[in-house]
């Protein structure tokens, strides 16, 4: 099975901006063809989608999830069974969320807010994942995904230098030497920190800094119209 990113989209009703989010954090990577340099997921990139799938469903950080399914002995069978205990209690909450709801559309009034109470479903949670941490705490890839952890402020200095940089440029045309030269620094910076960061990933990226407003606002911060700047950069850099 080889999927491109807009297939694994389509497949699994995920957007093509969460699957660079995921690659973009370390949690789901596409394997990149050694012919072609195109990015490929494959079943069992398929399958651990499924896994991170339930593990949002069930309200897990996405760090969380990074961190259990990083493990190399990480037994999905287990995994399986847990995540069905967890999504009974939550069906159990919400099956008496909605005969609240019914008493009350039959008019009948009630003074109950006990189906409110999510606090047995977030204990059952947070004991399963003090569970996981408790079983693969000592694992390389454990450790492994805490260390990068601890690198997360040095690398967001890193990153915001180079956005007040591109700030800094935005007057300038994207395709000239300075803008491509920060353009190239900053694929260099996705790829040593984050994950191999190919022409097409990067294309991505320049298109996700205008068309989500998180991602403009963010950029914008360093002063107005550095989206679109370093997003017009990215092009012509990626046009090359």
């Amino acid at each position: 099975m080889r999927l491109s990113i807009s297939e694994m989209a389509k497949l699994t009703g995920v957007s093509i901006r969460t699957l660079h989010h995921y690659d973009h954090i370390g949690l789901l990577c596409p394997e990149t063809a050694a012919d072609s340099g195109y990015r490929w997921y494959g079943a069992a990139d398929v399958e651990k989608m499924q896994q991170i799938l339930f593990y949002r469903e069930l309200d897990f950080p996405l760090k969380e999830i990074r961190d259990i399914l990083a493990d190399p002995q990480y037994d999905k069978q287990e995994a399986l069974r847990r995540q069905c205990q967890l999504l009974l209690l939550k069906r159990e909450r919400l099956d008496g969320l909605l005969e609240l709801l019914d008493a009350n559309l039959k008019g009948e009034r009630t003074m109950e807010f006990q189906g409110f109470d999510a606090s047995e479903l977030e204990q059952a949670r947070r004991q399963y994942a003090d569970e996981a941490k408790a079983r693969w705490g000592h694992t390389d890839a454990w450790k492994e995904s805490r260390e990068k952890s601890t690198d997360a402020n040095t690398q967001a200095e890193g990153m915001n230098d180079i956005f007040r940089r591109a700030a800094a440029l935005r007057q300038v045309d994207p395709a000239s030497s300075e803008a491509q030269a920060l353009v190239k620094e900053w694929q260099d910076f996705v790829s040593v920190n984050y994950y191999q960061c190919t022409n097409e990933i990067l294309a991505g990226l320049g298109e996700m800094y205008t068309a989500d407003e998180r991602f403009q606002k963010n950029l914008d911060r360093f002063g107005e119209g550095t989206a679109a700047f370093l997003s017009a950069a990215i092009k012509a850099y990626c046009q090359k």
